[in-house]
């Protein structure tokens, strides 16, 4: 089991979220202020160290197994599975912007934001 921080399609009512395969929710959470948050094309989230925002996003109690046969082979590939700081101090894991993808023209900065949903609400 591993502590896995969903900040897009993964998020309950998202496109994604049936991949978790019914794997409880911890808690809503926040990042900790130090991330570039970008939207991918308007398809997906991405979070990217060395900003300054918070990030909006849900902790799930997810089995390796759920991780590697349903949540992984979803993601796009402009994300990587990598550890981000919580709000807490606490580190999760998360998929977050590979850094070869960091200059595309795709990247809409959403950091000022910092929540998925508010950003597609505010469109």
């Amino acid at each position: 089991m591993v502590l896995m921080f969903l900040n897009g399609g993964g998020m309950r009512g998202g496109p994604l979220h049936e991949q978790l395969q019914g794997a409880p929710l911890c808690c809503v959470a926040r990042s900790a202020p130090k991330y570039h948050y970008y939207s991918v094309g308007d398809r997906f989230p991405a979070m990217h160290e060395g900003g300054s925002a918070s990030v909006v996003g849900e902790v799930y109690d997810l089995p390796l197994t759920v991780l590697r046969d349903h949540l992984v082979p979803a993601e796009p590939p402009e994300l990587e599975l990598g550890v981000v700081e919580l709000e807490d101090g606490a580190a999760c894991l998360a998929t977050v912007l590979r850094s070869s993808y960091v200059d595309s023209p795709e990247l809409t900065d959403i950091s000022s934001v910092g929540d998925w949903r508010a950003y597609l609400a505010s469109r």
